[in-house]
């Protein structure tokens, strides 16, 4: 064969050559948030399961898990009479207090695994938490000296929060931080529409969804202000509000009082807001003579999430991701309730993060591992002694 022609087989076959890694790479690329996420998800359920034994699946789908599969297999007037609030008592209302969204999706998904709906239930948050793990992957891209890096961390410590563990249970944890990281995600790229809906999304599987109303409200009235983007904003920001209004508006008129919904929380869960009176004796308690360890990592968890706010207040990171933080911690902080569940609470405050994961993103690559890892068996010990161990309710 000729010069020439080994020439020509040279330049058809290197591009080809070439194309293999560049492939792979998008690949990883592509795939490296779930990776990320579900990697570290898989470290909590390990631990779970070696404290747990043969009852893993029973804790994964306990406590309000199991009143929202109620929900989804035979709605709310079919939910068992045997199950009860936290006072030992029961009113045909009491299941309201849950919102629909989970049930409605849980259930829809049953169709497809036979009608098991704890496997309905476990799919769902699964394929959720990893939605969220991209959405947050872009906010870490999007915020003032972000990265890809920065992104995958915020993920990383996301999984590994104190009680990153339901976002592995039949809970609505996992579906309403991915409503919340896509509406968050519209904001930033000043996508009206996808924020409004994603906002609207979260009004029906948590009442939290106020903190995300707030922030997206706020953002869209800001740029109807200043005449910004046309009509998306006045969509937007009207539709943000209508999940969790047009819950709280069904039963108030299933009750009807207009305040139906947070009596039910009230007088059937022990609920309410006071201010953060009841979270500052709690703490107060707990610092000055608590003996349990599951009360001063409570009391930990919350002081941190105050630190937390304040440096990312001070670090002037977008200021609807402020809200959105700042009014989440509000109502956790500010409510009269269980206070071993705050640590779940604070889960969807995933944005008090961000300090952590651009500081971890300038570090060497073994020091962001060492940190997450350790982050993460922490997490995984945490979660495995409140389903297990733990006597009260998550």
């Amino acid at each position: 064969m000729s010069p020439g022609g080994r020439s020509m087989v040279a330049v058809e076959v290197a591009p080809s050559a070439r194309q293999v890694p560049a492939d792979r790479r998008a690949r990883v690329h592509a795939l490296a948030p779930a990776v990320v996420y579900l990697a570290v998800r898989a470290i909590g359920l390990v631990v779970l399961a070696w404290m747990a034994g043969s009852d893993l699946i029973h804790e994964l789908s306990s406590w309000d898990g199991a009143w929202l599969l109620a929900i989804a297999g035979s709605g709310y007037a079919g939910v068992p009479a045997d199950m009860l609030d936290a006072f030992g008592s029961r009113t045909p209302e009491t299941p309201l207090g849950f919102f629909p969204g989970y049930p409605w999706l849980v259930g829809a998904i049953g169709l497809l695994t036979g009608a098991n709906l704890v496997a309905a239930g476990l799919v769902v948050s699964a394929a959720a938490g990893v939605a969220a793990a991209y959405g947050l992957t872009r906010i870490g891209e999007l915020v003032p000296g972000g990265s890809r890096r920065a992104g995958l961390l915020l993920t990383a410590l996301f999984a590994a929060t104190p009680m990153g563990v339901v976002l592995s249970m039949t809970y609505t944890e996992a579906l309403f931080c991915a409503l919340a990281a896509w509406a968050l995600v519209g904001v930033l790229r000043s996508q009206w529409l996808l924020a409004g809906a994603c906002a609207a999304g979260a009004g029906l599987v948590r009442p939290t969804a106020t903190a995300l109303v707030a922030a997206v409200g706020l953002a869209a009235l800001t740029a109807v202000v200043s005449r910004r983007d046309g009509w998306r904003p006045w969509a937007g920001g009207l539709l943000a509000a209508g999940g969790v209004l047009g819950y709280l508006g069904y039963v108030a008129l299933r009750t009807g009082a207009l305040d139906g919904w947070f009596r039910i929380q009230r007088e059937g869960w022990g609920w309410y807001f006071d201010g953060g009176a009841a979270t500052t004796r709690y703490a107060t308690t707990v610092l000055s003579s608590g003996e349990r360890v599951f009360d001063v990592l409570t009391v930990l968890s919350l002081v941190a999430s105050l630190a937390l706010l304040g440096v990312a207040v001070s670090m002037r990171l977008p200021w609807p991701l402020l809200v959105y933080g700042a009014v989440t911690l509000l109502t956790v902080l500010g409510t009269e309730g269980l206070m071993n569940a705050k640590p779940r609470l604070l889960v969807p405050a995933f944005v008090l993060l961000l300090p952590v994961a651009l500081g971890l993103a300038r570090r060497r690559t073994g020091t962001a591992v060492v940190v997450t890892a350790g982050a993460a068996l922490a997490s995984a010990w945490f979660g495995g002694y409140a389903l297990t161990i733990w006597p009260y309710g998550i």
